[in-house]
Formats: structure tokens, sequence, C-alpha cells
């Protein structure tokens, strides 16, 4: 069954997005108020219109006041919210939310991480007490258990699938090099992707997110109200969200070539929406890249390819800028890094972009007659995560 949703009763009418990497010349404070200043010049409101703020952050800043001493805000809510790598995205679900409440008339929604500072290379956290049966392995290490998977479960060859994995990796590099917001901004050709050194089963360097600082942030406001601020707002059409039952890791039946978190919140999110083919509806989208396996297996997820084609369809270009459907126009994780609090809402700011036909011109994807973007945010791992799956449009209806 899926929520009843909110579509088309909230939009967005302003982004900003700062530049990501390694940002030694900015503080968590800096990159928060440098994201608000382009959401506010791009909605053409002062923060003083804004009635309430939510904050995405993971270690960041541990309250509202992460957000509230940057700003200098007067005395407005700001709620903190986290959850894992998906954080960003929580931000902007929530605010919209208390908008199709009717409890704000403009609000906004901040994801910022500062990863670089932290002085570690991958998330920065303390693991709470368990019962023991928690994994003890890297990211690295679980996310490349879904390779020798899909490879025995779909009988395909070990060089095919990298071949593939290889292929994500250049895709994503190609269109971040084409992006000045990004933090890798040079192509990588196939051969040194996959000639890189190892770091996990058969993840090379390449395969691999990187880690970076970043911000960005979104306005949203009652769809009634949108065309007072700009003449191409983005309208809401699906925000779903799952947590699952954290017994993959444990469970003889998980097998390691899905997420059945993104599955459910896929058909929660296109049950809002009202689609039923995503090839045919969706123009572009924007997913959780965070290793290149996981970009293959969530093409199955999401429904943009067949149980056991998504390498085929990979390397038959099918998810690149002049494909089908592409996906992580705007470089991805792979080119962007991911500085948790930030990323979920980076996605809908490329979304932002293409559905308003803002991009620059070497990434521009032509619409074709497709009417929706989709941001996907995953947070945890193979077995036991959280999914975020929004769908948002340039019209209501």
């Amino acid at each position: 069954m899926s929520s009843r949703g909110i579509k088309d009763k909230v939009a967005i009418v302003g982004m900003g997005c700062t530049r990501f990497g390694e940002r030694w010349d900015a503080s968590t404070s800096d990159l928060v108020i440098d994201a608000a200043a382009d959401a506010f010049a791009s909605a053409g409101v002062e923060q003083p219109e804004i009635d309430a703020f939510w904050l995405g952050t993971m270690n960041s800043g541990f309250s509202g006041m992460t957000l509230s001493t940057a700003l200098k805000i007067d005395y407005k809510p700001v709620t903190r919210v986290e959850n894992f790598c998906a954080t960003g995205s929580e931000a902007f679900r929530n605010a919209c939310y208390a908008v199709a409440s009717g409890a704000y008339d403009m609000v906004m929604a901040l994801g910022v991480e500062k990863l670089k500072d932290s002085g570690y290379s991958g998330l920065t956290r303390a693991n709470p007490p368990s019962d023991g049966t928690a994994t003890t392995l890297t990211a690295p290490a679980r996310f490349s258990l879904l390779a020798p998977a899909y490879q025995a479960k779909y009988d395909v060859s070990r060089a095919d699938f990298k071949r593939a994995m290889t292929r994500v990796a250049w895709k994503n590099h190609y269109n971040g090099a084409r992006n000045e917001r990004a933090q890798f901004r040079s192509e990588v050709a196939e051969e040194t992707i996959a000639a890189a050194a190892p770091v996990a089963g058969d993840l090379g360097v390449f395969d691999c997110s990187g880690v970076s600082d970043g911000a960005a942030a979104a306005i949203i406001v009652r769809a009634e109200d949108a065309y007072r601020f700009t003449d191409r707002p983005l309208f809401i059409k699906a925000l779903a969200f799952a947590a699952g039952p954290g017994t993959g890791t444990f469970d003889p039946d998980y097998d390691y070539t899905t997420f059945e978190e993104v599955v459910r919140s896929a058909q929660d999110a296109y049950a809002q929406a009202g689609i039923e083919s995503a090839a045919d509806d969706l123009m572009m989208a924007e997913v959780h890249d965070c290793f290149t396996p996981t970009e293959l297996v969530l093409m199955e997820d999401l429904g943009f390819s067949a149980r056991g084609q998504a390498w085929q369809d990979t390397l038959n270009s099918r998810f690149t800028l002049t494909g089908d459907l592409p996906v992580n126009t705007d470089g991805g994780l792979k080119s962007f890094g991911h500085p948790i609090g930030a990323s979920g809402l980076r996605m809908l700011f490329e979304c932002w972009l293409q559905l308003r036909g803002e991009a620059p011109p070497e990434r521009q994807v032509r619409h074709r007659g497709k009417r929706y973007g989709l941001t996907h945010n995953l947070g945890g791992g193979p077995g036991e995560c959280v999914s975020f799956v929004s769908v948002v449009g340039p019209e209501p209806g």
C-alpha cells in the first residue's frame, strides 16, 4: 500500500548548491551561508520571509543552532534531522510535509557536511551498542559483495560485470567533468579505471565515491503560491521513504542482488506520482552511486532495467546523457563525493537545473516528452538500509 502522498501540494521555488570538494577554504557556517544565499536569490526572497528551517547534517552539528548561528536567524524554528546517508533527503521530506500540512507558508531545507575536517576518510560516527550481529566490514567491503552475487545469480562473467562497473565510473566522471560544482572535474579513461588499485573485492579506487564537503538548499511553498516567486517552479509529485528491518546480513535468504528498501520506496513513489513506467515518464534520474555496483543494482530496483539486464543496459549506453534514461547527469557521488547531509539536496538541485532547462548545454538532457525527474538516496548497506525516492515535475497535474 502506498502513502497518500502530497502530489502537487507543494513546490520548490528556489535552490542553491555550493561547490563540493576539499573545502579547506570554508567552514560549516560558510557553506550554510553560501547555499542559503543562492537559494534566497534564486527564489527572489529575503531570509526573514522563511517561516521555518530543516537542517540535515550527520556530524557537522548537533542541533538547529548549526544553522541559526550561521544565518543569524531571528528566533525561528530550526529542526535538525539525521538519517544516515539519506540525511539531506530527510530534511527535504520533512520540510515539504510541514508546508503541505498548512503549518507554514514558506520553509527552507538545507543539508551540509564537512567531512574533510574530521581527519577521517569516510563516514565519521561512533557505532552504538548492539547485540553483536552488526557487521564490522568497511563500506567498500560490504558493497563489493554485490558484484560476485550478481554474477552468480544472473550468470554474468566477472570480466563483463567489471566492464559494466567501469562504464558506470566512466559515465559519471564524464558528466562531472562538465559540472563546475563537482569535486572531480576530469574525464577518466576506462583503461585507467579498470587498472586502478584495488580497494575491496573487485572494487578499485574509481569504483568508490569520494570524501568531500558541501551544502545545498531548497525553498518550498504551497503549490498555489509557487508562481508568485518563479515562472518555473518544480512541483513535488512523490516523496517516499522506507526503512528496512536490518536483517539482511544474517538472513540466509538474502542474496545481495537487491535492496528491498529501494524496491519498496520506488513502488511507493511511483504510486504517489501516478507513474506506470519509469522509462516512459522519467526525463532523468539522480541515484546513490556510492559504489559502481550499487548503481547497477539500483537500475533494476528502481525499475529502469529488467532483472539481470542492468549491466548490459549500462554497456549499451542507455544511461548516458544521450541515452534513453540519463542517470547521474551531474556526475553523481562519483564526481561530487558524498558529504552526508548535502547529497540528497544536491541531487534535487540537478533536477532543478535539468527540468528548468538551465543545465550547461554540454550536459542538458533533452525532454523528449518526458515529464519528471527522480532522486534516490540510500543510507546503510546491503540488507540493512533506508531508502528515499522523490519525483518532481515542472508542471502541476
